[in-house]
């Protein structure tokens, strides 16, 4: 039985799933959340992905890592994040319209490298961007070596002077608690998050909706009724057909 879903190497920036066949597909840039590069969740999100049609390329960009220790974000350069998005333009096997597609801290990147792309006018800016469960401002550094659990007793308080991201090997507009000026991107944007969100409120979405709204942009927003920061086996099956009808879309 041939293979439904195929690995292609982008050299020098990692693996990509998709159909098989000489393409060119629509692509769809994967990135991962707090749980790091080595976990995994972001492959099986763009398997998902490539069993509908997608080229999908899960760009690990946490710091570090190991398969015991899955990577930090922690100066994380999202001005590589954007070569890594034109490596996936320049592959073979890719169309002309290329997607970004975050999760939590994934999100928060994905929305971060659309604004700041589009206020310094780069070239290649993603044509359709989704965000689940993202927060409306820069957060700080995460450093998965140091997490506990609250009430683990070694629990640690956040540390305010690790920052998470760098702009052109600057972090100084990326300060916690600034703004994501999410307005600048000005192609079609997905934001979706779980009503009962136990660790990312859904008010921030509710905030970057209303910000998007008040600069006469136009997002599809989605809420999920009872849905936690991550969907469960029925939220996480409506989430992923609203998500590919939104990249069928937009990507064509």
């Amino acid at each position: 039985m041939p293979l439904q879903i195929v690995r292609r190497l982008i050299p020098e920036w990692g693996t990509t799933y998709g159909p098989p066949g000489e393409g060119p597909f629509p692509a769809v840039m994967v990135l991962h959340g707090s749980e790091g590069a080595w976990s995994g969740w972001s492959h099986r999100n763009a398997a998902i992905l490539a069993a509908q049609g997608f080229l999908a390329f899960p760009f690990g960009y946490s710091s570090g890592g190991n398969a015991w220790n899955a990577g930090h974000i922690v100066d994380c350069p999202l001005d590589r994040t954007a070569q890594a998005l034109a490596a996936l333009r320049d592959f073979p096997f890719v169309g002309p319209r290329v997607g970004l597609y975050g999760v939590s801290r994934g999100a928060e990147h994905a929305l971060l490298l659309a604004s700041l792309m589009a206020k310094d006018a780069m070239p290649g800016i993603p044509e359709a961007i989704a965000a689940h469960s993202p927060p409306d401002v820069v957060c700080g550094g995460f450093d998965a070596r140091s997490f506990r659990d609250s009430g683990d007793p070694g629990w640690q308080a956040w540390d305010v002077g690790k920052r998470a991201w760098t702009w052109k090997k600057s972090s100084e507009g990326l300060l916690p608690t600034t703004p994501i000026e999410v307005e600048r991107y000005p192609g079609p944007l997905f934001l979706s998050h779980g009503l009962k969100d136990r660790l990312w409120s859904v008010d921030m979405t509710k905030r970057l909706e209303k910000r998007l709204l008040a600069h006469e942009r136009q997002p599809e927003v989605h809420y999920y009724e009872g849905e936690d920061h991550l969907p469960g086996s029925e939220g996480e099956n409506r989430h992923h057909e609203l998500l590919i009808d939104f990249f069928e879309r937009h990507l064509g």
